[in-house]
């Protein structure tokens, strides 16, 4: 097994807790936990990552550091029903914070059939560097 990743800082933690926050407004402390990862999809080696975990409104989502700088998530409700946001890494701990939520909710309104109100026009104006993506099964 690979050496493990630096751990979250406490500045890191306190970020996600605050975008939780804002989210669901009350407190939820993301968990520490670990993840072993696949990073080289062309080597069978598993690296050790520290996880941020929690858990709201039946779904469970995970941010994973991979590396100092590079974080991953994806949210699940079941080992089968797992979902990701369409990018693979993300360099800033915010957005992919903040997109994973955004994915979540999309899919939480989509599951109880409430549409987004979307049009193509306004759907063609969004920005191609934008990291939403939508649900994406995993």
């Amino acid at each position: 097994m690979n050496a493990t990743v630096s751990d979250f800082t406490k500045v890191e933690h306190e970020l996600v807790a605050e975008l939780l926050q804002q989210r669901y407004s009350k407190p939820v402390l993301p968990e520490l936990a670990d993840s072993e990862l696949k990073l080289d999809p062309a080597s069978d080696e598993m690296t050790m990552c520290p996880t941020l975990y929690w858990s709201e409104r039946g779904a469970h989502f995970v941010v994973c550091k991979v590396a100092s700088q590079r974080y991953r998530c994806q949210f699940f409700y079941a080992d089968a029903d797992q979902y990701g946001t369409g990018l693979e890494d993300y360099t800033d701990l915010r957005r992919c914070v903040l997109t994973l939520l955004r994915v979540q909710a999309d899919h939480e309104s989509q599951s109880a059939g409430i549409s987004s109100g979307a049009t193509a026009a306004d759907l063609a104006a969004v920005p191609d560097d934008d990291d939403y993506h939508g649900p994406l099964v995993i």
